[in-house]
């Protein structure tokens, strides 16, 4: 009886190492979340990368206990509802998107699926009530500032003895256009006249080039968007040519030939975002979380740009930049 007795203890301790064995090979749960891209890879990869790295020591690992959904609109802004609503179909814990165009596109596909988002004016654009309190289902980060939209056009003074009439390129997106009233608004103190241009497509660039020439432009502003941000090797070539001094906004534009960039830290932007996405995941709700706004900015000039338009760009204009490029 005494052996009888061993055997069914051993055989119920046997049941129970391997049911909390079995609870222990549990894969842990699966998030999935979905990025929205208004350019390609090749224009946000290293923006992507940053995103992923922070999540990475969040302790998120892709095929693990994360999955990641790409969709990417590579510049073309028609396609920002098509997508977000293929997004919201593969219903994703949370959605990230980096422009407020294609942050409305979301919105307008979803009112449940949290969205963090890294856009312009999210507040006078309405998808957010206000910075401190969002409401709804999106918050995240603004990028726009009338402070940077004025500190562009003060570089490009310092930069320019001259500079009284200068173009400002951008695309058709609501992003683009609220900068560009930033930009005009900041304008005006410093006695600057702004020639707008607007393009919807690639092709119109040269256009808008050839329009500033008849304007006689003496420098020139890049809004980022969309479409710039999918063009800028072109840009800057045709600044080049046109010996016009261009600024734009992330380092991206100094470094692929513009004469300076300055703006937010997008790659902190992104990072910062893996925390949001990262709370929303452990049960905060967005509307609970304020929009932040940038923390980190980047200065970069372009010296080789600056000797083929033919200016002299002043020591302490260099001395300021957190990157010169020669």
């Amino acid at each position: 009886m005494r052996n009888k007795s061993i055997a069914c203890f051993c055989s119920l301790m046997t049941i129970s190492v391997f049911a909390i064995a079995a609870r222990a090979q549990q894969p842990s749960q699966v998030y999935r979340i979905g990025m929205l891209v208004s350019g390609s890879v090749a224009t946000h990869g290293r923006r992507i990368d940053a995103f992923r790295q922070r999540l990475g020591e969040l302790g998120y690992v892709e095929g693990k206990n994360i999955a990641i959904d790409y969709k990417y609109a590579e510049g073309k802004v028609q396609r920002f509802g098509e997508l977000a609503a293929e997004m919201v179909r593969l219903k994703p814990h949370v959605i990230f998107v980096a422009s407020t165009g294609f942050t409305a596109a979301a919105k307008k596909a979803t009112s449940t699926i949290p969205i963090v988002a890294v856009g312009g004016d999210l507040v006078g654009t309405g998808l957010v009530n206000s910075l401190a309190r969002p409401g709804g289902n999106v918050t995240g980060f603004t990028n726009i500032s009338p402070d940077l939209s004025g500190k562009r056009l003060e570089l490009l003074k310092e930069a320019v003895n001259e500079v009284a009439r200068v173009g400002v390129l951008w695309g058709s997106s609501r992003d683009d256009q609220d900068e560009v009233k930033q930009t005009e608004i900041a304008a005006r103190p410093l006695g600057v006249t702004i020639y707008s241009l607007p393009v919807r497509t690639a092709g119109e660039i040269a256009e808008a080039f050839l329009a500033m020439k008849r304007e006689k432009a003496n420098a020139l502003v890049i809004i980022q968007g969309a479409l710039t941000n999918s063009n800028i090797k072109q840009l800057a070539e045709l600044a080049t040519q046109n010996r016009l001094p261009s600024i734009g906004e992330p380092p991206d534009y100094a470094r692929n030939g513009c004469l300076m960039s300055y703006g937010a830290n997008n790659d902190d932007l992104w990072q910062r975002s893996a925390l949001v996405v990262d709370k929303i995941l452990k049960g905060r709700k967005p509307a609970e979380l304020p929009v932040e706004q940038p923390m980190k900015f980047d200065f970069v000039i372009n010296l080789k740009t600056a000797k083929e338009v033919g200016l002299n760009v002043p020591p302490a204009l260099l001395a300021r930049a957190n990157q010169v490029i020669r």
